[in-house]
């Protein structure tokens, strides 16, 4: 059956690595958007069957931009979750000679990528300008169509293989343990492979005035030993000291211990949004890089 899926383009971001290793059909059609938000309205809009956006990075924390759509904007479940490992590269224009490090005025990526690797560059190229791009596949793009421009990309292996650049210096992430975590969204049912990881995630908005709100949050999954992963402050956007929290649990969604935590929370006046139960896969580092 033909799937037409959403992912942040252009082609060669880890963001395609991630669609591709959990989308293996002959069938399945990769569609590259150029922004978060253009990917899940895709989806929200039914013009694309499912969408793969990042979440959480090791290193640089959440990516807000997609939990705030997915708060605000958009209804859609979970429907998977993918940690890749990241891997970033310095690269230039292919020619000859390349450049050395002082020959580059210019750095272009993603705000994460330039994050991950933010020890390196100010160590190695503290004068170049640094321009943040839509995606880290934008970057070699533009690099590759302006060879004659002092210009340099970070970016993942995979676009190296993609557009006309050479890697100057490999795998500058400043922490080699970088991952990054991305989650299938849509509105149909997703046939994933098997796994043995699970979680759920749900919304909670905190009712207003209420002294311990948070501690009570915790209690009601504390006495009944589910685990929790993360926990995640996001405004309301309704005014200063308004929460919602976004609660990751190391379970999937069963029949007692999860609805009666949630049971007890709506007691106490708490909204509960369930944003998803899912299955959880992790791709392993295989040799020196990764991405």
């Amino acid at each position: 059956m033909e799937r037409r899926i959403a992912f942040l383009g252009p082609r060669g971001t880890n963001t395609e690595e991630a669609a591709r290793f959990l989308f293996t059909s002959e069938e399945d059609i990769f569609c590259p958007y150029s922004t978060i938000p253009d990917c899940l309205d895709a989806v929200a809009e039914k013009q694309i069957d499912f969408a793969v956006v990042p979440l959480e990075n090791s290193i640089e924390g959440s990516v807000t931009l997609t939990l705030d759509w997915l708060i605000h904007k958009v209804s859609l479940p979970f429907l998977a979750e993918l940690a890749i490992p990241i891997s970033q590269h310095l690269v230039v224009a292919t020619k000859d000679p390349l450049p050395s490090l002082s020959d580059i005025k210019k750095v272009m990526s993603h705000p994460q990528a330039i994050a991950q690797s933010r020890d390196y560059l100010r160590e190695n190229l503290p004068n170049a300008e640094i321009e943040y791009i839509g995606s880290t596949a934008e970057g070699p793009r533009l690099v590759g169509e302006h060879p004659d421009e002092p210009w340099a990309a970070v970016c993942s292996l995979t676009a190296t293989k993609i557009y006309p650049v050479t890697i100057l210096r490999g795998e500058i992430e400043d922490k080699k343990n970088n991952y990054t975590r991305f989650v299938v969204v849509g509105n149909m049912e997703l046939i994933a492979p098997e796994t043995n990881r699970s979680k759920t995630t749900v919304l909670v908005t905190l009712p207003s005035d209420f002294p311990g709100a948070l501690y009570q949050v915790l209690a009601a999954f504390a006495w009944r030993k589910i685990n929790l992963s993360r926990i995640e402050s996001r405004p309301t956007k309704t005014g200063l000291g308004n929460y919602h929290f976004v609660i990751d649990i190391e379970q999937e969604m069963d029949e007692i211990l999860l609805p009666g935590a949630f049971a007890e929370m709506e007691a106490l006046g708490f909204q509960i949004r369930l944003m998803g139960t899912y299955p959880v896969y992790i791709k392993e580092v295989v040799g020196s890089t990764s991405s």
